[in-house]
């Protein structure tokens, strides 16, 4: 049976746009995964990493078959496929991050969900609640629209932005 999967893609470095279209590509090409919804494009400045450099962002609803960690081990390898280096500035190629995975909760060294912060961060929210609609928080059970209120009055700003 399918699981709805939401997974969050960023990229601040190269062609941010490209990046992003070529790490959704591969989601829709890849085996266990049945469809791919994505979000618009947002910008916004760095949160929680060093970097001058603004990030793009979206998110993308998926329907799989593949469990969690098989999932990670994909987005890692598309990651590894299209640039992604580890680097002390926090500067990214492309970041794939799974946000939400139905309402499953993982708590291990190697994989979280929900993703730890992303209720923190409006980079991630405003893209996720566009395609996700009422869908709750699975610990804390407020609805997403609720962290996004939240953080009006935080130094964060996302904005939509069109290629």
């Amino acid at each position: 049976m399918s699981s709805e999967v939401y997974i969050g893609i960023g990229s601040n470095l190269g062609s941010r746009f490209e990046n992003i279209d070529s790490a959704v590509s591969f989601l829709k090409k890849e085996r266990g995964i049945e469809s791919v919804f994505q979000a618009s494009f947002y910008e916004s400045a760095p949160v929680d990493i060093s970097s001058k450099n603004f990030f793009l962002n979206t998110a993308v609803k998926i329907k799989t078959e593949l469990s969690p960690f098989e999932l990670l081990e994909r987005l890692k390898h598309i990651e590894k496929v299209l640039g992604r280096k580890q680097t002390k500035s926090g500067d990214r190629i492309i970041d794939l991050d799974i946000l939400l995975y139905k309402d499953e909760v993982v708590d291990g060294p190697v994989l979280k969900i929900p993703h730890p912060k992303f209720h923190e961060r409006l980079f991630v929210l405003v893209p996720l609640t566009e395609i996700s609609g009422d869908i709750k928080h699975p610990l804390r059970g407020e609805k997403l629209s609720c962290f996004i209120e939240s953080l009006k009055d935080s130094k964060q700003f996302v904005k939509r932005v069109e290629r």
